[in-house]
């Protein structure tokens, strides 16, 4: 474990794992760091082969999904989330709004709308932050959609790929 010490004048140092490293502090705070402090960032749900319905440039906001898909994959509005466009392979980044529940909606709007077609299959994405006792029972929720949208399966492990 690394201990504080303090300095007269911004920034502080902390000695850790046998080096001294400057740390700007906001606040008087004390913190201890453990050796294995890192947080992992690994998939926290998805939906799978998504249909987009609807491609809307002037409208606020940027990616509408059905609130129940919304649930299933384990999202919230506002979260940032990625698309793989499976359909023409464009990867972008945008946030999530909630579109009526039971509508099957997935409609990019805004300028993430030039990045697709109605009708192009895409993958949305979101990731989380760990500790390593967080991650090693962590489950993702995997949801894979049929080309309607309605739900083909729910999942929380990807199938080992086959050579």
């Amino acid at each position: 474990m690394g201990c504080w010490y303090e300095l007269p004048a911004s920034p502080r140092c902390v000695q850790y794992a046998a080096r001294t490293v400057k740390v700007p502090l906001k606040s008087r705070v004390r913190r201890e760091f453990a050796e294995n402090s890192m947080l992992l960032t690994l998939l926290k749900g998805k939906l799978h082969m998504a249909a987009v319905t609807q491609a809307e440039i002037w409208y606020d906001g940027s990616c509408a999904i059905d609130a129940d898909l919304i649930k299933l994959a384990g999202l919230r509005e506002f979260e940032q989330i990625d698309i793989y466009n499976v359909s023409n392979g464009e990867r972008f980044t945008t946030y999530v709004i909630q579109a009526a529940a039971g509508s099957r909606t997935i409609s990019m709007n805004g300028a993430a709308a030039r990045k697709v077609q109605i009708g192009d299959r895409i993958i949305i994405a979101a990731y989380g932050q760990f500790d390593e006792a967080e991650a090693a029972n962590f489950k993702p929720s995997l949801v894979y959609l049929n080309p309607d949208n309605s739900i083909d399966r729910i999942s929380n492990a990807i199938p080992e790929q086959a050579a």
